[in-house]
């Protein structure tokens, strides 16, 4: 399995608009964060989480032509924003994508992307992604033979997801892991997590969070990712444990 990260920013992306602080203005490439989104490829398949705002500079950059399906955390605009570029995919590879998420999550969806997925009589312009949309619960599921295990997370009030795939897990947007959610994630090869930036954060965990609930998990490895710009990548990744590490826009991971 291969993991791609096309992005590991925060909503504002890194830098962030009309900041002039050190990491906005940093020459590090490791400093540049898109909007948080992977790209898991097994089996044959190319399977995305989260149609980034970045998402056709992100697939630009890392020459991502095939995407076969859509894993969705949630409903907020940095995590789906990108959705429309998935058109470009369809036409070109001549697929249908299907697309998951959860119930309030597909409801979002349905409601904000309409002129996708809702039957309507106005008219709808030039080409639409083709899609579908499918509602997954806590039970495990399949996407072109690759197996998906739904990982309820709390994000400040709402429950979104995270996913397992194999025994790696991707959690962002994350304030809470639920008692139920952490018996999944004991052990394993990797934890992608979020750690927004040092501040406590109503809807994120921070730094402190986030290593400490990598200390209680016990991953062999750990990457952090939808992070701000209050990280800079060579400063903190020299304060890190061992077994943990900084995401970067452009990192690849085979396990």
């Amino acid at each position: 399995m291969k993991i791609l990260f096309l992005g590991t920013g925060t909503s504002t992306g890194v830098p962030s608009l009309c900041c002039d602080c050190e990491v906005c203005l940093s020459d590090d490439p490791k400093n540049k964060r898109l909007r948080a989104s992977i790209l898991v490829s097994e089996n044959d398949q190319n399977i995305l989480i989260d149609t980034s705002t970045d998402l056709r500079q992100q697939c630009l950059s890392n020459k991502v032509r095939h995407i076969h399906h859509v894993l969705f955390t949630h409903h907020h605009a940095d995590h789906v924003h990108g959705i429309d570029e998935l058109r470009s995919f369809n036409y070109f590879n001549q697929i249908v994508i299907p697309c998951f998420g959860n119930q309030f999550t597909v409801q979002e969806l349905t409601k904000k992307f309409s002129y996708i997925f809702a039957n309507s009589a106005v008219q709808k312009g030039g080409g639409l992604p083709q899609l579908t949309l499918e509602t997954v619960g806590e039970e495990a599921f399949t996407v072109g033979g690759v197996s998906v295990d739904p990982l309820e997370i709390t994000h400040g009030k709402m429950t979104i997801l995270g996913y397992k795939i194999n025994n790696t897990a991707y959690i962002t947007d994350c304030s809470d892991i639920p008692e139920k959610t952490q018996k999944k994630l004991f052990g394993l090869d990797l934890m992608i997590i979020n750690a927004l930036g040092f501040a406590p954060h109503p809807t994120h965990f921070n730094l402190d969070q986030a290593l400490l609930a990598i200390e209680t998990l016990k991953p062999k490895r750990a990457l952090l990712t939808h992070i701000n710009h209050k990280f800079d990548h060579s400063a903190i990744s020299k304060e890190l444990p061992r077994n943990v590490e900084l995401a970067y826009d452009g990192l690849t991971v085979e396990l």
